[in-house]
């Protein structure tokens, strides 16, 4: 009998950018918005390592200013990233973060 080879989740996700790069804008956009409801960093940057991965991790790093290792710790479930590394790893990437008002009735003053 045949041993089976499962892949990763993460893999499938890499796989399917990589074919589908046009999706990746709305990809982005999702994460964020999940990230501003649940503030799960760990998963906001397990999902922005996917998509540098998809970039080429090495272009990113070398983009951004940061070593291949910097960009890969700084996106790990672990790591604790800077604001000024992630808004690099972002612009790296062609992305930017910018300021999105919240519905009036979540504003407090």
């Amino acid at each position: 009998m045949a041993k089976r080879t499962y892949r990763q989740f993460r893999e499938v996700e890499e796989e399917y950018f990589r074919t589908r790069p046009k999706e990746i804008d709305a990809y982005l956009d999702e994460i964020f918005d999940e990230y501003a409801e649940d503030h799960d960093s760990a998963a906001l940057l397990a999902s922005l390592r996917v998509i540098a991965k998809v970039k080429g991790i090495s272009h990113i790093a070398e983009k951004a200013g940061m070593t291949r290792q910097g960009v890969q710790h700084a996106l790990s479930s672990k790591g604790n990233p800077r604001f000024d590394n992630v808004n690099s790893i972002m612009n790296a990437l062609g992305y930017r973060l910018v300021p999105e008002r919240l519905d009036s009735n979540n504003q407090q003053m």
